[in-house]
């Protein structure tokens, strides 16, 4: 389980089709810490560590198919930042929201607007079962747990402030491109419920 709350930024360092997965090399600054086997979110995408270098600073993960089909991975190239957020600890704190690491769509960047402070960004989604926001409440955009306003069927906008910019992937996201989306647990077990 995570929080949404990125430890740091990755880089994409080489990129492998092996059959119909896909590798990824990613450098990061606790890649030493990491062991093989353990779950990294990655831009919100729980991903495997199948293979470390401590001394390049290096992790490799490896995406299915299936991965591939429903998140934004396609689109990893050399050189992109990504944010990665290591398993919550038993023992740690509970900062953001419950996030799985299980995309469930992905959406496009509508719009950037700077407010001289901070960052507002729109997003647009398919609509479909459990794919809902609602105002003030949770949203997991690229595996950063954020607050969305303007909530529709199909969209909502984030703000974004200084540290976050600054801190994750948000940085180098235009209008355009696209993103990975996890909705609110908690919500998309009551719409279930209610039948919608």
């Amino acid at each position: 389980m995570f929080t949404g709350i990125i430890e740091a930024l990755g880089t994409i360092v080489a990129v492998e089709d092996q059959g119909s997965n896909r590798h990824f090399t990613v450098a990061s600054p606790f890649a030493a810490e990491l062991k093989i086997d353990q779950s990294v979110a990655h831009d919100g995408v729980c991903l495997t560590v199948v293979a470390v270098d401590a001394a390049a600073g290096t992790h490799v993960v490896t995406a299915i198919d299936e991965t591939m089909r429903v998140t934004n991975l396609s689109q990893w190239q050399p050189g992109r930042h990504v944010n990665l957020e290591r398993c919550l600890a038993a023992n740690g704190r509970f900062d953001g929201h419950i996030v799985q690491g299980h995309v469930d769509a992905t959406a496009t960047c509508l719009s950037v607007t700077d407010q001289d402070g901070s960052w507002l960004f729109r997003f647009e989604h398919e609509a479909g079962p459990g794919r809902l926001t609602v105002e003030k409440g949770s949203i997991c955009v690229n595996g950063t747990s954020l607050t969305c306003f303007e909530s529709t069927d199909t969209g909502f906008t984030v703000a974004i402030i200084p540290y976050t910019y600054e801190h994750t992937s948000f940085q180098q996201l235009k209008a355009g491109e696209t993103v990975n989306l996890e909705f609110d647990i908690v919500g998309k077990y009551v719409a279930k419920l209610l039948g919608r």
